[in-house]
């Protein structure tokens, strides 16, 4: 039970143990805010204290309909980044709450993930796995590698990431394939540029091609690497000895199809950072092959990224605390 002296304190709980930079930064950002309680709790412990706190950070927990009931002095709930898919936005709109994600573009986020794209996309290239082992082994000069120059990228949803990674992947010198559900003259994520024009030829200058969502089985066919979220259908449909990089939500791979296509030697390679289980197993016999990379959900999670999305969110809980409108964020509901 809060005490009438504890109703003077703006409380914000982060949910689970995975991602801790995400609470101590906000934690190290609002120190000197002592009317600012910050705490991180177990999964099983949120349902018994969620009802104290007035927003919730909720990383990788799914608030589903029950959950969000006991959060009877819960003003905002909001995601560590830009996915708000583990919340149900429509028992928070019913019961009075917002939903709200912290826009990728403003904090690096978007900017931290297309760097891991390249890097998963290079480290497959250049077989890394099969480089320590040479190194264990004592043996130079190899193995023989790939390089990006000449490469075609299918970028699959132009999204925040999408953009700033065809922006990163120009100067390598590859071709730049891009696809999203619909097309719009403000197609520069995040800008600030009001000419519909200038908007329009920076995007044409970054994509060599755009297609829509229905092209995306025609594009996997013209692709070297694919970069996006992949459903089980669409391997099949990548050409043969193509790479599959997905830093985005790992639940959409279909593990069964995955692990089909690389036994088999149609998909040329695998690099994750999100995956369909996680924390990841790390038996799983998928990592028998050595054209498999994964890293532990890492790609937004930069010192930069992390210092300026804790900032977000201590200056929401300040702009809460005060009484004021709460900006800075993207609200969903």
């Amino acid at each position: 039970m809060t005490t009438e002296n504890d109703k003077r304190i703006t409380r914000i709980l982060f949910c689970g143990p995975h991602f801790p930079a995400s609470q101590n930064y906000t934690k190290e950002y609002l120190q000197n805010y002592s009317f600012i309680q910050v705490d991180a709790v177990p999964f099983d412990k949120v349902l018994d204290v969620i009802a104290d706190y007035h927003i919730c950070v909720v990383k990788d927990m799914r608030l589903d309909s029950n959950v969000i009931s006991h959060a009877k002095n819960m003003k905002l709930l909001m995601q560590f980044g830009v996915g708000v898919e583990g919340i149900d936005t429509i028992a928070a709109t019913r019961c009075g709450i917002k939903v709200a994600r912290i826009p990728g573009g403003a904090t690096g986020n978007a900017t931290s993930c297309a760097e891991m794209a390249i890097y998963l996309m290079l480290g497959l290239l250049r077989k890394q796995n099969e480089m320590q082992i040479s190194v264990q082994q004592k043996k130079l000069g190899e193995p023989v590698g790939e390089t990006l120059l000449g490469k075609t990228v299918f970028i699959m949803g132009f999204g925040n990431i999408g953009f700033q990674l065809a922006k990163r992947l120009r100067p390598f010198e590859v071709k730049i394939i891009a696809t999203k559900r619909s097309w719009s003259p403000s197609d520069t994520p995040d800008s600030c540029q009001s000419n519909e024009h200038v908007q329009n030829n920076v995007i044409d200058d970054l994509i060599d091609e755009k297609g829509s969502h229905e092209e995306i089985f025609k594009f996997a066919c013209k692709a070297d690497i694919v970069a996006g979220i992949i459903n089980k259908n669409f391997i099949s449909s990548m050409r043969k000895g193509a790479l599959l990089v997905n830093i985005a939500r790992g639940k959409l791979l279909d593990y069964d199809a995955v692990a089909y296509h690389l036994e088999s030697g149609h998909l040329g390679g695998l690099g994750i950072d999100v995956a369909w289980s996680e924390p990841f197993d790390p038996h799983d016999p998928i990592l028998k092959f050595k054209n498999v990379l994964i890293t532990p959900h890492v790609a937004g999670v930069t010192e930069h990224s992390y210092r300026s999305m804790a900032k977000v969110v201590g200056d929401v809980a300040l702009q809460l605390h005060d009484g004021h409108p709460l900006w800075g964020i993207e609200f969903v509901n």
